[in-house]
């Protein structure tokens, strides 16, 4: 039963563009009349328009099967035929076309329509040349609107090649630049890691502990393309706690996440960047440390996400805030996400400390 299907499927009636063809049969019928009209003012023979509108189409419908049917039997299969060949299939359904329409126009008549259309004589003539040169005109036509059509075809296909390159190319340096972050944060906090467990082997547990916990938040966040703030937020917290274990007293840290914005979507692991940022070049640096604050707020359409810090500032000499992987690598992130809709900002805040926004179209 299935290989008779698939014997259906592939017969070639089944696989020649009917559809094109009946297309080109309805130009074909207006170009007969256009034809009719012609040849009942350019003879003045006094034959009708009526008669005249039947032979043409007739001597059209024969020729148009011929040559016609011919070029999309091979243009269907995806062959094209030489010119040479293609002249010749002409050569021959203008003829045939011509001699075969007259006498189906004469059954259809009731008359002999012999006296009008003998080869040889003038009338037959002209009209073999006109029938030549129109369907020359008509067939050069529709391979002209084929081939534009094909070329149409290969060209979006070749667009849509590209752009399928093009986002394999973004996401797979999305990746990169992904992966860049993780080895980064693992390998600082393993280091720390190591020192604590000969120091305060209880406090190393308690480190373990947490980073296990990081981990298993960052592992569904890793591998998504998108992300929501809630989920953001929560590895953030994740983050945020492991590194407290390791800056005890010294960090503390608050989360603004409005319930309305806790669905909308981000790109995954946008926000940690930063806030290593603000704990390496902000807070560890110091003394006493200090507080992070993490925001979230919608205005006009955009998205504005800010890490805040209390700690030394973007002014206190060498290794100050804004240099760093994390940073660079959130921008480059954005530019291939969002490209020129998408910024990052880092300035001073009020009162001490510095504070970097991330800002991003809501779509």
């Amino acid at each position: 039963m299935n290989d008779t299907a698939t014997l259906d499927r592939s017969h070639p009636a089944r696989r020649f563009p009917w559809r094109r063809f009946a297309t080109d049969a309805c130009w074909m019928m207006v170009l007969v009349a256009i034809c009719a009209v012609i040849i009942t003012w350019s003879f003045g023979d006094g034959t009708g328009f009526g008669i005249n509108l039947l032979v043409s189409a007739c001597i059209g419908t024969i020729a148009f099967v011929i040559i016609d049917g011919v070029r999309l039997a091979f243009w269907g299969q995806g062959v094209r035929p030489h010119w040479l060949a293609f002249a010749a299939i002409i050569a021959v359904g203008v003829p045939v076309g011509q001699i075969g329409g007259a006498r189906v126009a004469g059954w259809l008549l009731g008359r002999e329509l012999t006296t009008l259309h003998t080869l040889g004589s003038s009338r037959t003539t002209g009209m073999l040349v006109f029938t030549l040169l129109t369907t020359g005109a008509v067939t050069l036509f529709f391979a002209s609107r084929d081939r534009l059509a094909r070329a149409e075809a290969a060209a979006a296909e070749e667009r849509a090649r590209a752009e399928a390159v093009e986002r394999q190319a973004l996401q797979a340096q999305l990746q990169l630049l992904q992966a860049q972050i993780e080895p980064h944060m693992l390998f600082n906090t393993l280091a720390n890691l190591q020192g604590l467990i000969a120091l305060d082997p209880e406090r190393a547990q308690q480190m373990l502990d947490q980073l296990i916990q990081y981990l298993r938040a960052t592992l569904s966040s890793s591998r998504a393309q998108r992300t929501t703030l809630a989920q953001e937020f929560a590895l953030l917290d994740a983050y945020l706690g492991l590194m407290s274990v390791r800056m005890g007293a010294r960090l503390t840290y608050a989360f603004d996440l409005p319930d309305a914005l806790r669905a909308v979507e981000i790109p995954p692991m946008l926000l940690q960047p930063l806030v290593e940022n603000a704990i390496a070049h902000g807070l560890e640096p110091t003394i006493d440390g200090g507080h992070i604050r993490v925001s979230a707020r919608r205005d006009a359409g955009l998205l504005t996400l800010c890490i805040r810090d209390d700690g030394r500032g973007l002014d206190a000499g060498p290794g100050k805030a804004g240099t760093g992987l994390g940073l660079a690598n959130t921008r480059a992130r954005l530019d291939v996400l969002f490209g020129g809709r998408a910024s990052v900002t880092l300035r001073p805040a009020d009162g001490g400390g510095a504070l970097a926004c991330i800002t991003i179209p809501l779509t």
